[in-house]
């Protein structure tokens, strides 16, 4: 199977099952969504969606969050995990939102992953959904896992994964890529017990359980 004769497929296959937001992180700002983001990491959304409105509520300028005293900060956040280090990276980052940005979120890949805790993913994810802007692919855990078994990456991080990536589908749909690859990710290419039979791409998946597979292009 070509990568790149089954990609815009995929991409077709995949809007016709699902309709996921731009986020499935809750907020209302771009400075909600940055701090949603960076509190995802090893951490459910549903986790992340349970604990940030009272954050959100307490903190709605990057004033706010430095205002804040960091043990309370991490009273609010202890259920994300590694709560230290995003406690400190938040008020790190609010920091240089405050002297350097007007204490606004800047909108370009260089100025966002100068940012404290802030890496291609998070700024990525902000970029999208916040400004509208097609910068580059999010690879999560679930769109690395779809991705490689789908054949389109060969790539062992999700650097090399979001390259190829970037090189098979058209900018206008990068952003939406993230999304659509983990609401598969989370409905059928699981990472443990995979529903291959329930799968789309069951046939043509060179990763799939299912036998009598067929190469994409027939």
């Amino acid at each position: 199977m070509s990568p790149s004769s089954s990609a815009n497929d995929i991409l077709r296959a995949l809007k016709r099952l699902y309709r996921p937001p731009k986020s499935f992180l809750q907020w209302r700002t771009p400075l909600d969504l940055l701090i949603a983001t960076i509190l995802s990491a090893r951490c459910t959304d549903v986790q992340v969606n349970r604990i940030t409105p009272a954050l959100f509520a307490r903190c709605r300028t990057a004033d706010d969050y430095l205002h804040l005293p960091r043990n309370e900060l991490e009273r609010l956040i202890h259920s994300c995990g590694t709560f230290r280090s995003k406690a400190k990276y938040i008020h790190l980052l609010c920091k240089k939102l405050k002297m350097e940005h007007g204490g606004k979120v800047p909108h370009t890949m260089e100025a966002l992953t100068s940012l404290s805790g802030v890496g291609r993913k998070t700024a990525c994810i902000v970029l999208y959904a916040a400004f509208g802007k097609n910068e580059g692919i999010a690879v999560d855990t679930h769109v690395f896992r779809v991705a490689r078994r789908l054949g389109l990456s060969k790539g062992r991080t999700p650097e090399r994964v979001e390259r190829d990536l970037m090189k098979l589908f058209p900018r206008k749909e990068w952003g939406r890529i993230n999304a659509l690859f983990i609401s598969h990710g989370r409905a059928v290419c699981t990472g443990q017990r995979r529903k291959c039979e329930q799968c789309v791409f069951k046939r043509e998946c060179p990763s799939s359980l299912v036998s009598g597979k067929r190469d994409w292009a027939k």
